[in-house]
């Protein structure tokens, strides 16, 4: 399969001269000065932003990643605290979150600050170079062509921005000289910059799919997150309009029978969807929109940092006597997420009995002791008790995230989930246009947008009177838990603390309002000393 070939090198171009004793004359070595000087330089640029942008789950680095949170749970700490899961894991880094016992100081309250900003800043500086007269295009539309993609993951940047902090600083151009005076810019202005973006992306961006590597964004990738930021800004109007560009372009369609590499094995269609190599066009799978390249043993695929979504919503099954580690049950997974009873328990009714998202192929209720070193056990099934699940060692499992390493070169303890991730794909389209059309009082219009991904999954059509924000939530759980980020789907539903309060009792007794939004982080107060910059409401100390 033919990859897009990641450089860790965008964030290593942003760091142009802040001060006088990083200014040199570099000829030997990548700057901006003597990279952004061709078609070929903002190819390597464009593909560092690419690298950049699929590190924001990275938790520990590794060789050619160019950004790591330092902590081993940062894409845990936006699902936890709401409605959807509490841990079974004793780290540190995520039970601040579980318990809302977070501070400005705490570290991913500043790591995800710093990869938006990262972000941001490094895609500003390939549209400052793409401006300069001198430079060598190959052909007369690659400029333009550059200049969409760093736009969108701009937006893209500050979509982790607005949504977890409120108003922030909108930064569009590089920063050469040392700044103490940032103020906030309110949010709704920063939605008008994303979709300031968003909009020339989708007008710049390539129409085909199939004509681009896979990985690439297109159009229709452009499309899909404009739909999100107008939700996010009240346009319901627009985000209908943009989500269905996209669902009637004719290049996807939800995929309905079976496909992928795994077709003669147990399974359904939803779960070919997670299928390792079933992600991308080449394998068939016209759902997809855009898909970040993590494939194991694949120059610019992932390592065993990037992606720990495995560790998260697998339990801790080895540690019971009578079971040991195998790919088939997800490999060593660290129940750092597990989902709240209320709708992934056995008894919650939450879905229908004919909905194949909840089958064992989807989600793994049953669980077999597999050691047969142990005989006794072996083969036999394990009650799945109270006990187990509270301690993180059984608990029912997300199938769409186990993935193994063992025999595959890698560490069986440690590694992650190395297979492509579906970032968008077309049934999250459809739910973007059901709450555009609900947020409009179109309630048959929504319900006809989330009959198409419920009759996929074999469950039964809703009506009009169905559609309502509680009903929205509960089918984006069904449809696209643990893909989507469960903070961001409530905060722009605005019922973040209505669902959390009501689902998570560990949430309940400590819910304040100041959890709405996260804190600055206290070092960007402490620096910006030019300017005021106020914390967020209920974070001042």
């Amino acid at each position: 399969m033919k990859k897009i070939g990641y450089i860790a090198i965008a964030s290593l171009l942003a760091l142009s001269s802040c001060s006088d004793f990083l200014d040199e004359n570099l000829k030997g070595s990548l700057a901006p000065s003597n990279t952004y000087t061709s078609t070929h330089g903002f190819e390597v640029g464009v593909t560092g932003l690419y690298e950049y942008c699929r590190s924001e789950w990275n938790c520990w680095g590794g060789e050619g990643n160019s950004y790591s949170h330092g902590g081993a749970t940062p894409y845990e700490v936006l699902q936890i605290g709401t409605d959807l899961a509490n841990t079974g894991h004793n780290d540190g880094t995520l039970q601040v979150f579980d318990n809302l016992s977070y501070t400005p100081q705490t570290s991913f309250i500043k790591s995800w600050w710093e990869f938006g900003y990262g972000l941001a800043s490094n895609a500003n500086l390939i549209l400052e170079y793409s401006e300069h007269p001198d430079v060598a295009w190959d052909k007369p539309t690659d400029k333009i062509g550059f200049q969409a993609e760093a736009r969108f993951f701009r937006a893209y940047a500050y979509r982790y921005l607005v949504y977890l902090y409120g108003d922030v600083p909108y930064v569009d151009k590089v920063e050469r000289d040392f700044r103490i005076d940032f103020t906030r810019t309110p949010k709704d202005e920063v939605l008008g910059h994303m979709i300031d973006d968003l909009k020339f992306a989708a007008e710049n961006l390539p129409k085909d799919p199939d004509a681009v590597l896979p990985g690439r964004l297109t159009k229709w990738a452009a499309l899909h997150l404009l739909s999100e930021v107008y939700l996010m800004a009240g346009m319901n109007a627009e985000a209908e309009d943009a989500a269905e560009q996209v669902i009637n372009s004719g290049y996807f369609h939800l995929m309905k029978e079976r496909f992928g590499t795994q077709t003669k094995e147990p399974g359904d269609v939803f779960s070919d969807l997670f299928k390792e190599n079933n992600q991308n066009r080449t394998s068939d799978n016209m759902e997809s929109i855009w898909v970040m390249q993590l494939e194991y043993n694949v120059i610019g695929g992932g390592d065993e940092s990037e992606d720990w979504t495995k560790r998260a919503w697998v339990p801790k099954y080895w540690d019971i006597a009578g079971f040991q580690i195998a790919d088939s049950l997800g490999g060593r997974g660290l129940a750092q997420l597990m989902g709240l009873p209320w709708w992934i328990g056995n008894d919650s009714h939450f879905f229908e009995d004919t909905d194949i998202r909840n089958s064992e192929y989807n989600i793994k209720r049953h669980w077999y002791y597999n050691n047969p070193d142990v005989t006794d056990t072996y083969g036999k099934p394990c009650e799945m008790t109270d006990d187990l699940w509270q301690a993180g060692k059984l608990c029912p499992a997300i199938t769409k995230f186990f993935y193994g390493v063992i025999g595959r070169g890698g560490d069986e303890g440690y590694g992650g989930n190395t297979k492509d991730r579906m970032k968008f794909r077309l049934a999250e389209t459809y739910l973007l246009l059901a709450e555009a059309r609900m947020n409009q009082g179109d309630t048959q219009g929504a319900a006809d947008a989330i009959n198409e991904v419920r009759r996929r999954a074999g469950a039964s059509e809703i009506t009009a009177a169905d559609v309502t924000k509680d009903f929205l939530a509960d089918e984006r759980i069904r449809e696209l838990a643990g893909e989507e980020l469960r903070r961001f789907t409530l905060s722009r539903l605005g019922i973040l603390k209505e669902r959390s309060v009501k689902y998570n009792d560990r949430v309940a007794p400590r819910w304040d309002d100041k959890f709405l939004l996260w804190p600055i982080p206290q070092s960007v107060i402490d620096s910006n000393t030019g300017a005021e910059f106020p914390q967020n409401p209920g974070w001042e100390q």
